[in-house]
């Protein structure tokens, strides 16, 4: 019998970083409801889609707050498919949910809020990494058997995309944000060969649409780079 691998062994899942949201506060808005994403986030969801067009995707799943399903719409309608909530994508908890935190607003000189960075291996202010990892990964393999030897996008959040991207490639959870690869809109992508994820890949559909200092990579200015969600 041969050994050669046949095309339906290979699964591609995307994971979709949202669009823009509105956000005039500069709320870390977290997972609190009524948020949704701004004219710009809706055309960078529509870009995706475009670029997405001719892919074989035949699952769509996304984390259940708005700013994720209004970004999977345009992907699932191209398609003609429904959407598939999944709360294992949601972002991930923060303490700060509801303020203001971010470079150059001093919330780190507030003593209130020393408590909760005590610990940035966990961390201490919100969600353990492990825990996310846990959740992200079951998402993940729930969509690659829902689109086994086709494709399937999930909408989810930066920090649950980069936290289990950093698992599967073997890095420390733990890490500094400004260095996260996980631009508005991007696409971080898992090849299965069966049920084994053989490689990783990293692309940004949108990037002409993402404002300088939110790219990956870009060094934030005060007051431009606050942490408003994800």
């Amino acid at each position: 019998m041969s050994s050669e691998k046949k095309p339906e062994d290979v699964t591609v899942v995307h994971l979709m970083r949202h669009g823009e949201v509105e956000n005039p506060d500069g709320v870390l808005y977290g997972r609190l409801p009524g948020y949704h994403l701004s004219e710009l986030g809706r055309r960078m969801a529509d870009r995706v889609a475009e670029h997405l067009a001719s892919r074989d995707i035949v699952h769509v799943g996304a984390s259940p707050l708005e700013r994720a399903q209004e970004t999977a719409e345009p992907i699932a309608k191209a398609h003609g498919l429904d959407i598939a909530a999944d709360r294992r994508l949601i972002e991930a908890e923060n303490v700060f949910q509801g303020k203001t935190f971010g470079i150059g607003d001093g919330a780190l000189r507030r003593p209130a809020n020393w408590k909760h960075v005590v610990n940035p291996f966990k961390p201490s202010w919100g969600e353990p990494y492990i825990d996310q990892v846990v959740r992200m990964t079951g998402a993940l393999e729930a969509a690659k058997d829902a689109a086994r030897g086709h494709e399937a996008v999930l909408v989810s959040h930066q920090l649950p995309i980069w936290i289990v991207r950093s698992y599967v490639e073997k890095r420390r959870l733990w890490h500094d944000p400004r260095r996260r690869q996980c631009t508005l809109a991007s696409l971080t992508t898992f090849t299965y060969r069966g049920d084994k994820i053989v490689s990783v890949g990293y692309s940004e559909p949108a990037l002409d649409l993402v404002p300088a200092h939110l790219r990956a990579g870009a060094k934030p200015a005060k007051g431009a780079g606050k942490a408003y969600g994800a």
